[in-house]
């Protein structure tokens, strides 16, 4: 008996599996397949399913929350971004052996000075392996994490931007009267209140998880374009409403940086500003488009206390108006350079890219992926991003 009803669980999971790959952002509004079903299905069963497989990322995300996981790094679907340029690339352009090489040196570097300043990650004179290695075992991106957690907690406005008064008002906090702070009294200061990696009040529950899940707030089942694919075309309007805009139209001249991302995202409000510098530097060189998307943490979802704390409070959007309206209060806050667009509310773009939260994409001049980073929050990572922009610019130039 028990062998049918694992072979029953068998053909629905593979089916369900199948209906997801077929998900395209011109298709019209309807009900995405992989859904709360899924809790129907016994842990066990789904497991030996995909045993030796390795399962869609949508199952094996509500795995890990079922399980017990909390989404954090290296769980679930979280996990490295996808690019078609690598240090190897690089040494080879530059006309040096890949494998025994370690370094390339300013002297050897075939292509413009300032891009060799920011291919330097590490800012140490040469570019090495260390500098294209954006993994969470990396020592640079360990402290990087640090970093940007610290910032989040100083910037009080949740705009991306640390200005000198709320750098002051935080050692002021720290300090509580006194001159100076030794560095006990930083961590203690830094760290109160924080647990399980999350900024205090941050902490989902399982609930809270599986409902946004299944939403599609904490990200699409959908699992984007593979690299070297061809980019899903979309057609989508400006926070105004005066402009329509197709991809297909931006195709052929520059390569296209999409950026995908919302208001209640906490990390991508406060890398946005990153992108944003990253897209007035090389304004002249490619084109930048965002791509407003479904809220990750609404009020009536995954609620976080640190967007309660900068003023950040909206419930999830039912119509389109509603989303424009949070999305313009977005950029009011965020102030950004580049173009924006708002996605429907099927939320077709945002699967076809799997853009929720937040993520970015390069798309070459003959429109295929040339980049594609990973799931937000964790592989929101711009600095990664410009490097594979630096090196696809590199590849189309003479």
């Amino acid at each position: 008996m028990r062998q049918v009803l694992s072979i029953s669980w068998r053909i629905l999971v593979m089916t369900t599996a199948f209906s997801i790959a077929s998900l395209t952002a011109e298709e019209p509004a309807r009900e995405f397949p992989l859904g709360p079903e899924l809790q129907n299905i016994p842990l066990e069963v789904l497991e030996e399913v995909f045993e030796g497989k390795t399962p869609p990322e949508g199952v094996r995300m509500y795995l890990t929350i079922a399980k017990g996981g909390r989404m954090g790094p290296g769980e679930g679907w979280f996990g490295p971004s996808q690019g078609r340029y690598s240090w190897n690339w690089l040494a080879e352009r530059c006309g040096i052996d890949p494998v025994a090489a370690t370094e390339i040196t300013r002297a050897a570097f075939a292509g413009e000075a300032a891009w060799f300043d920011r291919l330097d990650r590490n800012r140490d004179g040469v570019i090495s392996r260390f500098d294209f290695d954006w993994s969470d075992e990396n020592p640079w991106v360990e402290h990087a994490y640090l970093a940007n957690r610290l910032f989040r907690q100083m910037n009080k406005t949740g705009d991306g931007r640390l200005t000198r008064d709320q750098w002051i008002a935080f050692f002021d906090e720290a300090a509580n009267g006194k001159d100076a702070v030794s560095p006990s009294t930083l961590r203690e200061h830094w760290l109160a209140g924080l647990g399980g990696g999350f900024l205090p009040g941050d902490a989902p529950t399982k609930e809270m998880l599986l409902k946004g899940l299944f939403s599609g707030e904490v990200g699409s089942m959908q699992e984007g374009p593979a690299l070297n694919a061809q980019a899903p075309d979309f057609t989508l309007k400006t926070p105004d409403g005066s402009q329509t805009v197709r991809l297909a139209d931006m195709i052929g001249k520059q390569p296209v940086v999409l950026v995908f991302g919302n208001f209640t995202c906490g990390p991508f409000r406060m890398m946005y500003a990153e992108v944003d510098e990253i897209a007035r530097r090389y304004r002249d060189h490619a084109a930048f488009l965002g791509v407003y998307v479904r809220e990750a943490h609404p009020t009536d979802g995954w609620q976080m206390r640190s967007n309660e704390k900068v003023g950040v409070s909206v419930a999830q959007p039912k119509t389109l108006s509603e989303r424009t309206a949070v999305a313009q209060q977005c950029f009011v806050r965020l102030k950004p350079s580049l173009p924006w667009l708002v996605d429907d509310m099927n939320d077709a773009t945002g699967h076809a890219y799997s853009g929720m939260p937040a993520r970015l994409y390069i798309i070459d001049t003959t429109g295929h992926v040339a980049y594609k980073g990973g799931r937000g929050p964790f592989g929101f990572k711009p600095g990664e991003m410009e490097q594979a922009l630096l090196m696809t610019l590199m590849d189309q130039s003479p």
